[in-house]
């Protein structure tokens, strides 16, 4: 009866949209309860409907993101929750983890009893969205027939764990206390360490000495949470053995070092670190963070761009030139919105160039330069350098000075499509910032396309999110306008065991504007950033707070989140 009523919601929806002949819907039902496979494969295979437009339809009518597999990096299917069975039984595919949550590829938004299943089976929650049947079953097919090859890191043993690949230095044992056998212990304990970080979802990891303890805490969907307390004796012993596989200086614990892991989990599949030390009174602190490559694989769709500021954006990424500026704090997702850009514009027709420090995230077919300052490689070196390879698009990992500015909006005037970063806060101060940095007005107001300010906001976790009554006068005063407050409803955390405090994952609240010829008459006669976000609003732009209490009254975040990363 279950499959009847998908098979029927489904047919309405189609019908609805006149996808499916209202005359055709009972004849196909009929058919259907004959046919031994998934519904929406019968409609593809049986009845020659096209894949792409019941995949439209779908995600419209039953609000799941749709994404495109064509381009979709078939190693980011996490190795060890592969399951044939349950994949051909459900036609569902685990298509990535973010936090704690497992997204997964289906073509039938019905079909609930495979998530439900599948979250049986792996232990993590679970979230839909939809993909193009043939798309899904030509992926399937592709990874099925892969050899996994991958460790089972949820059961592994003391000596398994010390037998973790990773890239070390050739230092002589006798230099180091890590080289000690009696060290074995603390390979097996670090090494367990930063695969409970890779499995909870964590983006950072902070081992941090005191007088009288250590601890070790983990930064996950942005804040940061103490998971182990090891005796303090081991300080120094844990330092050496994370500056060894990070290939640092043993012997140098005086100065700042800056470091990379590569931690090899199978043939197929590892996992990067930057590492930094900082002497401390009592020892050498050290943060991690894990550089997530799947994070620029998850489209532009799965970020949480507003349809209109997702279509400014998708509109300047088409643009032979110009300037696309990306801010917000440290934390805020900029990388993961510009490397997003980025895999849309990665094609074989394109040279794309990047100058970073560091790089954060590989990508195969883009030309990435890790800026070195020591040995003269700057980034306006580096810029320039690439201005002679014949580019067409260039992204500068950090705009910081007036030299790398200026050579970065002389790229956009001639011709390249350029991609940047700022530390400011909102759209209009980044702005005012290029002008107090002395690149002239005209400069900014003929380059610069678009501006992107972001932050990061806790996602509330569907499973145990409850309604929140809040005035209306409580409403009004947050930002609410009096227009909403009929359709508002708004939740708040409350927590299970499927989640962290009552919240899973993170969105991102954006504020997206196109710099219009009013604004860049404002920016050529001087105007500060207030006069600037004033025409912004005009011109029918949500700011961050604005943009904010839209996710809240979607029940995407709680109103207190927003409160926390907008500072209302």
């Amino acid at each position: 009866m279950k499959g009847l009523h998908q098979q029927s919601s489904l047919l309405s929806a189609l019908s609805k949209h006149q996808l499916v002949p209202i005359e055709l819907v009972e004849k196909i039902s009929a058919d259907f309860i004959k046919q031994k496979k998934p519904f929406v494969r019968y409609l593809v295979e049986d009845k020659q409907y096209s894949a792409a437009n019941i995949a439209n339809i779908l995600s419209r009518s039953f609000g799941y993101p749709l994404i495109d597999l064509s381009n979709f990096d078939n190693s980011l299917v996490p190795d060890g929750i592969r399951n044939e069975k349950l994949i051909r039984k459900h036609n569902a595919l685990p298509l990535f983890l973010r936090g704690k949550v497992l997204f997964v590829a289906m073509s039938d938004p019905t079909n609930l009893d495979a998530l439900e299943e599948i979250q049986f089976n792996t232990g993590f929650s679970t979230e839909l969205v939809l993909v193009n049947e043939q798309s899904l079953a030509t992926c399937i097919e592709k990874i099925l027939e892969e050899d996994s090859d991958a460790l089972d890191i949820s059961d592994m043993d003391a000596e398994e764990l010390a037998g973790i690949d990773v890239q070390e230095n050739n230092q002589e044992e006798d230099n180091t206390a890590a080289g000690d056998k009696e060290d074995a212990p603390i390979v097996v304990y670090i090494n367990k360490i930063l695969l409970d970080a890779i499995r909870k979802g964590a983006s950072d990891l902070h081992f941090e000495p005191y007088e009288k303890s250590y601890r070790i805490r983990f930064r996950i969907d942005g804040i940061l949470t103490e998971v182990a307390k090891p005796p303090v004796s081991l300080s120094s012993r844990m330092a050496a053995r994370l500056k060894v596989m990070s290939k640092l200086d043993i012997a140098e614990r005086r100065v700042p070092q800056d470091g990379r892991i590569k931690l090899a989990l199978s043939k197929k599949k590892s996992i990067d670190f930057r590492v930094s030390t900082l002497p401390t009174m009592w020892g050498e602190k050290i943060v991690m963070r894990i550089l997530d490559s799947s994070s620029a694989m998850l489209g532009i769709d799965m970020l949480g761009y507003a349809p209109a500021q997702k279509q400014i954006y998708m509109d300047a990424l088409a643009q032979p030139q110009g300037m696309i500026l990306v801010t917000g704090p440290t934390g805020s997702g900029k990388t993961v919105s510009l490397y997003t850009g980025l895999n849309i514009l990665n094609t074989d027709e394109r040279n794309i160039s990047t100058a970073e420090d560091p790089v954060e995230i590989n990508l195969e077919g883009i030309n990435q330069v890790q800026i070195n300052t020591k040995s003269g490689l700057t980034f306006p070196s580096a810029l320039r350098s690439f201005l002679r390879q014949d580019p067409d698009i260039v992204m500068v990992g950090e705009i910081r000075d007036l030299e790398t500015a200026e050579i970065a909006i002389k790229a956009a005037q001639t011709g390249h499509l350029v991609l940047s970063t700022l530390h400011t806060n909102s759209a209009a101060e980044t702005l005012t910032r290029l002008l107090n940095m002395g690149v002239p007005s005209y400069n900014v107001a003929s380059s610069v396309s678009i501006i992107i300010a972001q932050r990061l906001a806790r996602r509330l976790c569907i499973q145990c999110k409850e309604q929140e009554r809040i005035p209306s006068s409580e409403l009004l005063a947050q930002g609410f306008v009096l227009e909403q407050l009929n359709d508002i409803k708004l939740y708040k955390p409350i927590g299970c065991e499927q989640c962290t405090g009552g919240y899973k994952g993170r969105v991102g609240i954006y504020e997206v504007i196109k710099i219009s010829d009013i604004t860049a008459n404002l920016i050529m006669t001087g105007a500060n950033s207030l006069d600037i976000a004033e025409q912004c609003q005009k011109e029918g732009y949500n700011n961050l707070r604005q943009s904010g209490l839209e996710k809240a009254a979607l029940g995407v975040t709680s109103l207190e989140e927003v409160n926390r990363v907008t500072k209302a």
